[in-house]
């Protein structure tokens, strides 16, 4: 993987480990000659996983709607900072950029970032790893919603496999280096004429 997408909180939330782990995982993708495409931001998580990748020298790709620069929230010292005019360009623009996503702590923006990503692969439109960084057990409650929906049959075992969760960076980065996409993208169980 040459780049990878990182999707997390504008805010550190309430823990420090948050911070301390965007960090550490920053810094070791960079480390790892892996670039980190992200939103662009100074602040939060986002802003923690930039200063670790540059604090070992590595490529920090930023995008950033023009309103959020306006709010003078945009990194000042990465490698490259793209600016756009709408979020579903910054999405698409961060997906062009990458070979795969990581997805740490965060709030709606976070989940609708990740979410949209692991749709576009189950319908088909890319085949990269989705992994979600299960800091300080953040995510064990989407991790049981995931089951529930399998369960309820509005989500195929399959598919939820698709997002791959794990308590380490290593393990995660382990895990996307290994994935392989499903055969069959999306089900559809008659033809539509």
């Amino acid at each position: 993987m040459k780049r990878i997408v990182v999707f997390c909180g504008s805010s550190s939330g309430t823990d420090p480990v948050f911070a301390a782990q965007a960090y550490a995982t920053g810094k070791l993708l960079a480390r790892q000659g892996i670039g980190i495409v992200y939103g662009g931001a100074r602040v939060g998580l986002m802003g923690a996983v930039a200063d670790g990748a540059l604090e070992e020298g590595g490529e920090v790709i930023g995008v950033l709607p023009r309103f959020l620069k306006g709010k003078e929230i945009g990194h000042t010292g990465l490698t490259d900072l793209i600016v756009v005019d709408t979020m579903h360009e910054r999405k698409t623009k961060m997906h062009e950029l990458s070979d795969g996503v990581i997805t740490l702590p965060g709030g709606f923006g976070t989940m609708e970032e990740v979410f949209e990503m692991v749709t576009w692969g189950q319908l088909g439109l890319h085949k990269k790893p989705v992994g979600v960084l299960n800091v300080d057990g953040f995510y064990n409650h989407l991790r049981d919603l995931l089951e529930t929906m399998v369960n309820k049959g509005f989500l195929k075992a399959e598919n939820q496999r698709m997002l791959l969760f794990a308590d380490t960076i290593e393990e995660l980065l382990e895990k996307m280096r290994n994935y392989q996409a499903p055969a069959t993208p999306k089900w559809i169980t008659k033809e539509i004429t």
